[in-house]
Formats: structure tokens, C-alpha cells, sequence
């Protein structure tokens, strides 16, 4: 079994359309259904899995540039979709992360982004489970 480094926790009352606080209450926000029509403003969970996804996978882009002595300035968008699965009528997620970086070339960048792409543990989460698209761009 795994070493396990730290937890965090979160918790939901109300569904998607509730309130989601962690223990330590930093993330204490409402929770609202896009397209809902609803006045209230709100977060959903395809945005706080996106913010987890990209600062994840920039952390690991920059420690995968540390180790190959490379200098860079990068910044990560992930865009989480909630989509409707076709096989069960259901639903199901899917992920486009785009990445910006400078201080390499682009073969340089690209390899990066492989390498944060094979090591961040939300890429290894999603692997094979939901459909996940990077890109990089040099600036």
C-alpha cells in the first residue's frame, strides 16, 4: 500500500446545486447548476476539478523542468466538460489541458508536458477513464 503523504477533505450538502466546505474551511463555497437559470452565483464541480487538474499538472511540469535543469515560466488552463455518455445515457467528464510555457523550444515544451502528463497523479486518475487532451504552446 501506498505512503500517504497528506488528505484533504471536502464536504457537500445539497448536490450540485448545495454547498461544498473543505475541513479547514479555505474552499467554503455554493454550488449551482450551469444552465440552470438560477439569480444565485456558484461554482460547480467540473471548475473546482479543473483548478485541481491544472495546478497539479503545472507542479509536476515544473518539477519534470527542474530535473532536466530547465529553466521556465509556465501556466496550465485545464477546461473540465461535463458531457452526456452515449452509451448509458448518463453522464461523463472530459479534459482539455493547455499549456503555456517559455524558456524552451517547442520539442522541449512538448516533451514536458509528456512527462507531467505520465507523472501527475490526475492524469494518472483519469487514464483510460475519461477522455484527456494537452497541448502546449511556447510563448
Amino acid at each position: 500500500m501506498a505512503e500517504t503523504i497528506f488528505t484533504s477533505k471536502a464536504t457537500v450538502e445539497g448536490g450540485r446545486e448545495g454547498h461544498v466546505r473543505s475541513d479547514d474551511g479555505m474552499i467554503d463555497v455554493n454550488l449551482e447548476q450551469p444552465g440552470s437559470g438560477s439569480s444565485k452565483s456558484g461554482s460547480n464541480p467540473e471548475q473546482l476539478f479543473a483548478s485541481g487538474y491544472a495546478a497539479c499538472f503545472d507542479g509536476m511540469l515544473n518539477l519534470q523542468a527542474s530535473k532536466k535543469n530547465k529553466d521556465v515560466s509556465s501556466k496550465t488552463t485545464a477546461a473540465v466538460s461535463l458531457q452526456k455518455d452515449e452509451s448509458d445515457g448518463m453522464f461523463q467528464l472530459a479534459a482539455e489541458l493547455t499549456v503555456e510555457i517559455s524558456g524552451v523550444s517547442k520539442e522541449e515544451a512538448d516533451e514536458l508536458v509528456d512527462l507531467a502528463h505520465q507523472y501527475c497523479p490526475y492524469s494518472k486518475a483519469t487514464r483510460n477513464n475519461i477522455e484527456v487532451k494537452v497541448q502546449s504552446e511556447v510563448k
